[in-house]
């Protein structure tokens, strides 16, 4: 009953905080900006729209295909049309219970490849650590660059930099002791939780381990270049977004990524992120919120027609 109510808990907050937030931005939109967002939807050049997702699909395969690198690490010898429609599928999971897309991935690869659980979801694992460390790369690289337009929304917004500075520095602190009690400790509970997650770890030390690191990490950084990519291009689609420069792209790219985090596949969130970045450029808020559910919109329909497409795909494709 606990694990029942739990699974729901998961499902609906995420949910009602993504309800929340699109009415929130319905009720504090102008009927102006209502109507500037639907004019936008109705002469948005979906030509713009339709290359962002090819290239979205392209970002998928080359995370198919680098998960090959992991598997055959660990003797696993698998078939990349089983990798790519667990991907598709993974990633519609992850629209109902945020991050679940990862377990039901590892579990498709059990059945259809007999890949053990632990080590299938330990490479999983391991891919969303490189993924976070480069994704760290370019937030480094947005708010370096772009530090005093920031400063100075967060002076406007009275949030205390001293306050953001010291969590950041405990999170760290936190992370290092975490990491050597780990390694270091002798404790019983360590070692029986290291035991219990034996394939878990070799899942993620694959990466480090494997004869093949480099393409693996090149197929990394494809995949993200594939998805700011993907952002960029839409730009184009809306007249008003044409000329904003990369640097704005970034930095909606980076926030828009957050926002996915918070709620079921950034319902919401997502496209109010992307109008706060783009209103801090001069973008008025009604066109940065089209865009924003524009993006969003596109990439979740897309999400929901080739994880279903490859749900019902997987069992014919792997007919013995």
């Amino acid at each position: 009953m606990k694990k029942i109510a739990n699974t729901w808990l998961s499902l609906l907050i995420p949910l009602l905080i993504g309800i929340s937030i699109i009415y929130y931005q319905y009720t504090t939109l102008s009927a102006t900006e209502l109507d500037a967002i639907k004019t936008s939807f109705q002469k948005a050049n979906y030509n713009y729209i339709y290359l962002s997702l090819i290239i979205a699909v392209l970002g998928h395969w080359f995370r198919a295909y680098r998960w090959e690198f992991s598997l055959n690490h660990l003797g696993y010898k698998t078939q990349f049309k089983n990798n790519f429609l667990t991907v598709f599928v993974s990633y519609l999971v992850n629209l109902t219970i945020p991050r679940s897309g990862e377990i039901s991935r590892a579990a498709l690869l059990k059945k259809y490849e007999e890949v053990p659980f632990d080590k299938g979801f330990g490479t999983i694992v391991a891919e969303r650590i490189v993924d976070l460390l480069i994704f760290l790369l370019f937030v480094c690289i947005g708010f370096f660059s772009q530090f005093d337009k920031l400063y100075q929304f967060l002076i406007s917004k009275n949030i205390p930099i001293q306050s953001l500075i010291s969590f950041a520095i405990a999170t760290v602190i936190l992370v290092v002791i975490f990491i050597c009690v780990w390694i270091y400790a002798e404790w019983k509970i360590i070692k029986k939780l290291k035991k219990k997650l034996s394939g878990l770890i070799e899942g993620i030390m694959s990466v480090y381990q494997m004869e093949k690191k480099w393409w693996y990490i090149f197929h990394s950084f494809m995949i993200w270049i594939c998805y700011l990519t993907m952002f960029y291009v839409a730009i184009f689609a809306l007249p008003e977004t044409t000329n904003i420069s990369f640097d704005i792209v970034v930095m909606g790219f980076i926030f828009g990524s957050l926002a996915v985090g918070f709620t079921n596949g950034g319902l919401g969130a997502y496209p109010l992120s992307v109008a706060l970045i783009f209103s801090l450029y001069g973008i008025p808020n009604g066109v940065g919120t089209a865009f924003g559910y524009l993006v969003w919109t596109s990439q979740t329909l897309l999400t929901i027609l080739l994880g279903l497409v490859s749900y019902l795909l997987l069992p014919i494709v792997n007919k013995k």
